[in-house]
């Protein structure tokens, strides 16, 4: 991992700019962004704070634009039932005039995993810009603080997940659960009755 930081960051923020597409374009098995970007700034401290974290920011919502666009190839073996219950949550958001805008703000600005998201606005084939300008503000946030305070938070997630691949398996293990969970929920009957109910949990069907 220290050869690949070393590697891009001779090409400076373009290398960056580069990494933080592919990471996130990834849906599974990948670091969270923020270390990468703390990672490439404890490596050359001379880089700009805020350029760093907005270059990383653009990175980032271009690579989980084009995750968004391959969950969508995936809608066809959705369950008809899923199906539909993510077309309500969709519909739901595209009534809301910040629909989109601040539930990607708050993905992108919370250490909440993003890529589960994008993976459901695949699914859901929403269609918003507001999704992507409420993404990368959040993230340039959220970089901007997670950079600045980088030791301080990296070293102690390091710890917890010494083994970096275990530490990514669970991370992404709660991401599938999320996901799971996300389209088992009855939309309808939360946003017309405020009540939790789900449906069956059967996602795919072949």
């Amino acid at each position: 991992m220290a050869d690949i930081f070393e590697i891009f960051s001779e090409y400076s923020y373009y290398g960056i700019f580069l990494v933080l597409i592919g990471v996130n374009a990834a849906p599974i098995l990948m670091p969270p962004s923020w270390i990468i970007l703390t990672s490439f700034y404890l490596l050359d401290p001379s880089l700009n704070v805020i350029v760093l974290a907005m270059v990383g920011a653009t990175g980032a919502t271009i690579g989980r634009f084009t995750l968004k666009k391959m969950s969508g190839l995936f809608r066809k073996f959705v369950g008809e039932e899923q199906k539909s219950n993510l077309d309500i949550i969709g519909d739901y958001l595209n009534r809301k005039k910040y629909g989109y805008v601040i539930a990607s703000f708050l993905f992108g600005a919370t250490p909440l995993p993003s890529n589960i998201l994008f993976i459901a606005y695949g699914l859901m084939h929403a269609k918003s810009i507001g999704m992507y300008a409420g993404f990368w503000f959040g993230r340039t946030i959220s970089y901007v603080v997670m950079i600045y305070f980088g030791n301080a938070v990296m070293k102690p997630f390091l710890e917890l997940f010494e083994d970096r691949l275990t530490g990514i398996l669970l991370i992404d293990g709660f991401g599938i659960m999320l996901i799971v969970l996300f389209a088992s929920v009855n939309w309808t009957v939360l946003i017309t009755q405020k009540k939790i109910k789900f449906v069956k949990p059967k996602i795919w069907r072949f």
